[in-house]
């Protein structure tokens, strides 16, 4: 009987490649026998050749290209070389993104003392950095007649989270993407194109640490409030992710597209 879950040889393009979440990420899919393409800010090139060169040492395939996720000519750019390359795109994963200090609203201020231009950068980098690699791969996809993308969410994605003002409106601009695309796509290109996004829980990283842990290691009250809504009881780890980024990367998943798979623990379930 066919594996639904195979996904060896597959081309996977993963934009924000050398963040916590994207590296943990082009490991797991090029262990899985894919042919991963590391895209990333060039200041970030030689973190990912050691990356790439570790994947090689056994026996992957990988490779990395410097991009500007919210640059058209980068992207389409970028877009070619991987065809030049791989003649294909099987699957986009548009993990680039971020947050910025002054686009949140911290406990000793207003809304009104919010950033407006820190906030459009913030929607710039989330939901731009996702809209153009995805118009640019996805042509190539509509050519192929077939293809998987893959869009990043977030818990503010699904309800507004204190403090994280920006970031919250571009995750829920990125999910009524997600959505709308998904019809457009399989209604006007082909029904084998499938576009869903997956909405992590809480996980540290870099953009996050600074309010998720205190200065001397401990949690911060923020910390406490989020495990104490989590049923897990915990933050999660990056591994954590890749039993439904494989599933939406797969056959496994044909049918399922529009969608935003929800992988945090219980957070967004529970209530007090």
């Amino acid at each position: 009987m066919e594996n639904l879950f195979d996904i060896k040889g597959r081309v996977v393009v993963v934009t924000g490649a050398c963040g916590v979440l994207g590296v943990t990420i082009v490991k797991y899919f090029a262990a899985q026998g894919c042919k991963v393409v590391m895209l990333a800010r060039e200041h970030s090139r030689e973190q990912a050749e050691g990356i790439i060169a570790e994947i090689k040492a056994n026996g992957g395939e990988a490779m990395f290209l410097a991009t500007d996720a919210t640059d058209k000519a980068i992207v389409a750019q970028n877009c070619k070389d991987v065809v030049a390359a791989y003649g294909r795109v099987d699957v986009l994963m548009n993990a680039a993104g971020g947050n910025m200090a002054a686009a949140t609203v911290p406990p000793d201020k207003t809304i009104f003392d919010l950033d407006v231009d820190a906030v459009k950068k913030v929607v710039d980098l989330n939901l731009f950095g996702t809209i153009i690699p995805t118009l640019e791969f996805a042509k190539v996809m509509v050519e192929q007649g077939e293809g998987s993308i893959i869009n990043f969410a977030s818990e503010s994605a699904l309800r507004p989270l204190t403090r994280v003002a920006g970031y919250g409106v571009a995750k829920a601009a990125v999910v009524n993407w997600t959505k709308y695309l998904a019809g457009e796509l399989a209604i006007k290109c082909s029904e084998k194109i499938r576009v869903n996004a997956i909405a992590p829980g809480f996980i540290l990283t870099k953009q996050n640490h600074s309010l998720l842990i205190a200065p001397d290691g401990s949690l911060t009250p923020r910390s406490h409030s989020i495990i104490g809504h989590t049923p897990v009881g915990r933050f999660l780890e990056p591994e954590e992710l890749f039993g439904t980024l494989h599933y939406l990367a797969s056959d496994a998943s044909k049918a399922v597209t529009g969608t935003v798979a929800i992988v945090d623990g219980g957070f967004d379930s529970f209530s007090i």
